[in-house]
């Protein structure tokens, strides 16, 4: 029970008994005995009630209604309450609820059930009911203080605490402004706390991302200086001592004006940007410079658009703001921004744009540089077409920000005109344009097989320093475009050049621009060697222990055991002649006996360990053998005289053990790799192994110098010692001339592939177009490659040796003259066919009583006449034109390995582009 019931209840019991008057009728007028407290504010039965006191008797009219001194109990059976008087209650309590909903959200004293106190009517509160202090008397009774319910305890009045009238309207859910601001306060509290804790959460980051040093590779000549081609990204890293003020002081001025003083972030700036943005007159970015280098440099910030991370990017420049100078955080920032055109740091923009480093750009210049951070990509774009609007706004902008910032060391410079910057020449690059794209296919290869793979290429700032020589290179390329000119374009030539020493490649020849021409002839189209294979069945006849001296049966014809018949180029038999005279002759049965007499697997472990026919096992059709075992076991002795698939580059490094002493090295295009510190990382590959004796690779010279001085190979004398052999197989389909010198060995090779739309025997079927450089048109995506014959005048002793000859006259012009080792007479003499003069020794040519005469016949390089190993008649294997049935894979013109899909850069310099080049099908003739 309330307030109003139990207590006061017991109370007016007590001063019924003579407790005394009830305090709480302090300055009260007595009221007449036996009424119910609950009944104040009513009249008595049967008088009628005042006009402004709620139906209340005048103050001494009768007993204080209130007064429950002289209740009768035996009426109220709820304690002394008269029967109606619950009703009365309840009644009341409905009247008081219903004023307090009217009136929801008004201060105290608004009438609301919660502060009523049942039995009181008008809703009073209970500190209503219970009075306020002072004279005035108890609250809402007529005293001292006025009328009922006027007080200034409050109490009856218009249902509001103190007379104020009750809200109405819209303004009953206006919040009261103090529980607004309790609101907002506490609001604004847990926001900031939650910032509080995030921040202090975050840490100062200290791995940078993966890429921020990424710097592209170099690749270089053999001189080490001269640049074959760049790639990747461009970045050169320098401190900030070497970046000039006024560059520094260009990017600050159009980046982050407040950099040098500000927290890391920019408040100012970022509501600037939020304005200019909206206005579409942005000049300047949000995000400070601190901000630009935590998100470009430190791992675990992300380039993603979102809140979250503008949060904590925000978070993580403050934090550097305060651990880290400004010098290094300008330092780095400038060291990983992109300018563009490839260009990732301020050193790197420098070169691109002005061909200069960083540390002499000018002010102008650098305010330029400056401008292109905002939107590099989209800048390069518009330049490219000609339109130089855009950057030279930012240009302008710049230099008048840099005034403002400094007007004493810049406004100089405010109205430079953007028309006197002068930019280094750009070019789209084409990395694998012209030869270089060639060196480029086949060093990556070998990088690759080593584990340096396109992307350590492009990231790593790696320097490599190939073997090739850029002179060489350029040399071969001449000399075989002004040989080859008048010839139809679907014949190539190719070139190889060997150091024998060491097994560097110093130059090559496989086309004139790889992005036309992608086959990368020198190292990946294998041909028939045909009798330029011969050499290597003397060095085995040599290592077998028989000498030059011994004499075999030069007959026409000879049948071996598993080989069809094999001939010679001249159809009267030469009758027993000495290997040397075989040599310069070309004597094919000669060989074959040879062959037949030290063992196939003698010649072939010779040719294997000195690396021919090492690219024929890409070609399926040998079942991964190298092509020389390949003939040796489906060729038998037709193997002796060149039936083997080889490469310019390995009949070049495998001719190396002649001019070497009998050693080889593998054949290699690298010389080392070394980092971006200069760290080497990748050495030279020297795998040198003995092959044959020092001398049988002496005498072995003496055989091959006969054939420049009086055999085949006359057309490449050029006036010094030179050694080498011909070769020519069937119809002129494919010609050599490998020779040497001491110090370098050169192969050349021609053959013609033909491009058909449709496979042989096929109906309609018909030579395609091809362009300059023999191929055909793109938009052909299947054509039918086949070897065909060459002119004949483009023999083993005609193009191919005059080739060689033009070629090693400028790449030898600066070597000293050297003699070969002299020759050694090693092993006895073993004649397999009984001669019949006296054998004569051979004379030495450098033997002459005449100083000036070198012992060399006349320069033949304008020979018309076929060599003597180019005729062709019936039984000559290497002249057969109608096909043996053997059953030979197509070793004539498979350009294997083309296209392999590793290459990096095939296509128009996109790297990793797959790509296929010609692959001659079988023309059905065979050697």
């Amino acid at each position: 029970m309330g307030w109003g019931s139990s207590q006061s209840q017991s109370q007016s019991q007590g001063r019924a008994q003579g407790m005394g008057p009830d305090p709480r009728n302090f300055g009260r007028a007595p009221q007449p005995a036996g009424r119910d407290p609950r009944e104040a504010g009513r009249a008595p039965q049967g008088m009628p009630a005042g006009p402004r006191d709620g139906g209340r008797a005048p103050q001494g009219a009768g007993r204080d209604p209130r007064d429950n001194a002289t209740r009768r109990s035996d009426t109220d059976p709820m304690g002394g309450r008269r029967p109606e008087a619950a009703f009365e209650d309840t009644q009341a309590m409905l009247a008081a609820q219903a004023r307090g909903d009217r009136s929801s959200g008004s201060g105290s004293g608004s009438g609301s059930v919660s502060g009523s106190v049942p039995g009181e009517s008008g809703g009073r509160s209970r500190r209503a009911r219970r009075g306020a202090a002072g004279p005035q008397g108890r609250a809402g009774s007529e005293g001292p203080g006025g009328p009922a319910g006027r007080g200034p305890g409050g109490g009856e009045g218009d249902g509001e605490d103190g007379g104020k009238p009750r809200r109405s309207g819209w303004k009953r859910f206006v919040p009261n402004w103090k529980i607004t601001l309790a609101s907002f306060t506490v609001l604004a509290a847990g926001v900031f706390g939650m910032i509080a804790v995030a921040y202090a959460g975050t840490p100062v980051p200290t791995e940078t991302q993966a890429s921020v040093n990424d710097r592209g590779s170099v690749i270089y000549y053999a001189d080490h200086k001269t640049p074959i081609a760049r790639l990747g990204i461009k970045r050169v890293p320098v401190t900030i001592k070497e970046i000039p003020e006024h560059v520094q002081d260009a990017v600050i001025a159009l980046e982050n004006k407040t950099f040098r003083e500000d927290s890391g972030i920019d408040l100012a700036g970022m509501a600037r940007s939020l304005w200019s943005t909206a206005t579409g007159a942005q000049l300047q970015g949000a995000s400070t410079i601190t901000q630009q280098m935590a998100r470009n440099y430190y791992e675990g910030l992300s380039q993603e658009v979102s809140i979250k991370r503008k949060i904590k990017e925000i978070f993580v420049a403050v934090k550097i703001s305060k651990t880290l100078p400004k010098e290094t955080i300008l330092e780095q920032y400038l060291n990983t921004i992109y300018f563009g055109r490839n260009a990732y740091g301020i050193d790197a923009a420098a070169r691109a744009f002005f061909g200069k480093k960083v540390s002499k750009l000018t002010p102008p210049e650098g305010a330029y540089l400056a401008g292109r951070i905002q939107n590099p990509s989209t800048f390069d774009t518009l330049e490219q077409k000609g339109n130089f609007a855009a950057t030279k706004e930012r240009y302008t902008i710049a230099l008048k920000n840099m005034a403002e910032m400094n007007p004493g060391k810049y406004s100089q410079y405010a109205n430079t005109p953007f028309e006197k910057l002068k930019f280094k020449k750009f070019t789209i690059p084409e990395t694998n344009k012209g030869l270089r794209g060639y060196m480029l296919n086949i060093v990556f290869k070998e990088l690759a097989r080593r584990s340096i793979d396109e992307d350590a290429l492009k990231t790593q700032g790696l320097k490599v320093y190939t073997t090739f020589d850029k002179k060489m290179m350029e040399d071969a390329q001449k000399v075989v475009k002004a040989r080859t000119a008048s010839l139809d374009p679907t014949i190539h030539a190719s070139i190889a050049s060997v150091n024998p020493k060491n097994g560097r490649v110093v130059a090559f020849y496989s086309g004139d621009d790889y992005l036309r021409d992608y086959n990368n002839r020198a190292f990946e189209s294998p041909k028939q060697a045909a009798s330029a294979f011969k050499p290597y069945v003397l060095a085995a006849w040599l290592e077998a222990g028989y000498s030059l001296n011994s004499y075999i049966d030069g007959v026409s014809t000879i049948k071996l055991p598993g080989t069809t018949p094999i001939g010679n180029s001249h159809t009267a038999p030469y009758g027993p002649i000495d290997t040397v005279k075989a040599m310069a002759d070309s004597v094919n049965t000669v060989f074959a006996q040879m062959g037949e007499k030290v063992g196939l697997e003698s010649v072939a472990k010779i040719a294997t360990e000195a690396g021919v026919g090492e690219a024929a096992k890409k070609n399926p059709a040998y079942g991964g053998k190298n092509a020389v075992d390949w003939a040796v076991e489906h060729q038998k002795y037709l193997t002796t005289i060149g039936v083997a698939s080889v490469t310019p580059v390995e009949q070049a490094a495998g001719y190396s053990i002649f001019a070497n002493e009998g050693k080889h090295v593998d054949w290699h295009t690298v010389e080392k790799v070394t980092d971006a510190n200069g760290a080497v990382v990748l050495k030279e590959e020297l795998n040198e192994r003995q092959v044959i004796s020092r001398e049988s690779a002496a005498d072995a010279i003496v055989a091959l110098q006969a054939v420049v001085k009086s055999g085949t190979g006359t057309a490449a004398n050029f006036g010094r010692p030179v050694a080498g052999k011909t070769g020519t197989n069937n119809s002129y389909k494919d010609a050599w001339f490998v020779g040497f010198t001491p110090r370098l060995v050169t192969a050349v090779g021609m053959a013609k592939d033909v491009p058909y739309n449709k496979p042989v025997n096929a109906t309609g079927r018909r030579v395609l177009k091809v362009d300059k450089y023999g191929q055909v048109n793109k938009k052909i995506k299947v054509a039918y490659w086949e070897e065909e014959p060459m002119p004949s005048f483009i023999g083993g002793g005609g193009t191919p040796t005059q080739i060689w000859h033009d070629y090693m006259a400028l790449a030898t012009a600066k070597d000293p003259i050297e003699q070969f080792p002299p020759r050694a007479n090693t092993g006895t003499q073993n004649n397999l066919a009984t001669p019949k003069p006296t054998p004569s020794p051979t004379p030495d040519p450098f033997d002459t009583e005449d100083p000036g005469d070198d012992g060399f016949p006349d320069d033949q390089d304008q020979q018309t006449t076929p060599p003597v190993d180019q005729g062709c008649v019936p039984g000559d294997i290497t002249c057969d034109s109608t096909g043996d049935g053997t059953g030979f894979p197509d070793d004539g013109g498979g350009d294997i390995g083309d296209g392999d899909g590793g290459d990096i850069g095939n296509t128009g310099g996109a790297p990793g582009a797959a790509t296929t080049g010609p692959r001659p099908r079988p023309s059905g003739q065979r050697p």
